[in-house]
């Protein structure tokens, strides 16, 4: 990894720390964006010349502190600074902060942070966008593409999110038990989220990417740590680690992906699956079914299966389906979609999809999965328009890579096709 990308990877790693210990300061999110942006150009300036810091959160969070102070000595101009315990508890000394830093008192800056995101005065599509955009610092173009919608329309979204938080008053204080519960829906759908944006990476970015989804579980496992007996969060945690555990084999050595049921599954991460699944089962115990539970039970069915074909699609099917009735969305149907080409065949599937051209007419998943039933049914001049879109709309590189081996495959049975008429 180059130098450049190694900072890149520990600054988007401290962030969630650094951001919510600088709320705690300054109590303003436009103040602790700002103090944090400047401690990170110091650090791209300060990094190279002298070595990596011991802790780079507490470095973030000392530096950014000190230039926030300096931002308020600024505008104060003349103006008496407050008293220093209305800023900060923080000591002026790296080293005793980073120890502190281990403590819970700091952990929970983070939880903090993301519910006074997820506050009940925004919308709750507001509250995720503007936490993925503040405590994980995802750009308004990746945020965008996990909701489906365009940069423009995104960017507006969060100015208004960010702008009402300040309106409103929002308290920069950890909620309390029954506000902490009414807001764990909308923390749980940004954790998931944040998971997504790491997952949906493609080869040569993994390894950089990967510290979403590190971060994600972290984060899952803290919430699971608060609601103990909540089995929505055990779904949720057992998920992310269920899919993250595939990580190792889902890319070659060339960085192009590797579809499920060709992935080297003695690669999964079999401590991950252990953990993943004791979750998914303790959590089925409470039979309280919701969505991140189906999901894990989903992935359970995939962990389990020793080779592909040991795989209970049936089951997966039918999961699925009490998916659908929890959580309708056209994305759940596409899920569905295969389940039902390994149970019932390519052309029930396609019936299936058809009917969501026009609601996904901008997802990549949908024209991927169009053009590999269109193959299996030999509609090769139809595969190939459905995979052209796809490339189109592929989001990553490896993505379009995967959708161009498909195509070759066309070309070639259409090479030999024509071969053998001629001999004929």
């Amino acid at each position: 990894m180059t130098e450049l990308a190694w900072i890149s990877t520990a600054i988007s790693n401290a962030r969630p720390q650094a951001m919510g210990a600088l709320l705690r300061y300054f109590r303003d999110l436009d103040a602790a964006e700002e103090a944090f942006q400047d401690a990170c150009l110091r650090a791209l300036k300060n990094w190279p010349k002298n070595g990596p810091p011991r802790d780079p959160a507490a470095w973030l969070i000392f530096v950014g502190r000190n230039s926030g102070i300096d931002a308020v000595r600024k505008r104060a101009k003349q103006a008496p600074m407050p008293e220093e315990d209305q800023i900060s508890d923080l000591e002026d000394a790296e080293g005793d902060m980073a120890e502190r830093l281990d403590g819970a008192h700091y952990r929970d800056d983070i939880l903090r942070l993301l519910f006074i995101c997820c506050h009940p005065d925004l919308p709750a599509t507001q509250q995720i966008a503007v936490a993925l955009r503040i405590v994980s610092g995802l750009t308004v173009k990746q945020i965008a593409r996990a909701f489906l919608v365009g940069e423009s329309a995104m960017e507006q979204r969060i100015t208004r999110a960010k702008a009402r938080i300040a309106d409103a008053g929002v308290p920069f204080e950890t909620p309390g038990a029954v506000e902490r519960s009414e807001r764990l829906a909308a923390v749980a759908a940004m954790v998931y989220l944040i998971f997504n944006e790491g997952y949906s990476t493609n080869g040569g970015e993994a390894p950089v990417r990967a510290p979403l989804c590190e971060e994600a579980i972290r984060l899952a496992r803290l919430l699971l740590r608060l609601f103990q007996q909540e089995p929505e969060i055990m779904g949720l945690t057992a998920l992310l680690l269920l899919q993250h555990a595939r990580a190792p084999a889902r890319f070659d050595e060339n960085g192009e992906i590797v579809l499920l049921e060709d992935q080297d599954r003695s690669l999964w991460s079999r401590k991950m699956i252990d953990e993943g699944l004791a979750l998914v089962d303790k959590a089925l115990r409470h039979r309280k079914p919701g969505p991140y539970q189906v999901q894990a039970a989903i992935a359970a069915l995939h962990a389990r299966a020793a080779t592909p074909e040991d795989t209970d699609w049936t089951e997966i099917d039918l999961l699925y389906g009490l998916l659908e009735q929890m959580q309708p969305s056209p994305v759940v149907t596409l899920n569905r979609a295969v389940a039902v080409s390994k149970v019932r065949g390519p052309e029930a599937a396609l019936a299936m999809i058809e009917p969501l051209e026009d609601r996904l007419s901008g997802y990549f998943h949908f024209f991927g999965l169009r053009g590999g039933l269109l193959m299996q049914l030999d509609r090769n001049e139809e595969a190939r328009v459905a995979f052209d879109r796809a490339i189109a709309l592929a989001n990553t590189a490896a993505e379009a890579a995967h959708i161009r081996m498909h195509i070759d495959r066309l070309i070639k049975e259409s090479a030999e096709k024509s071969s053998i008429q001629k001999a004929r």
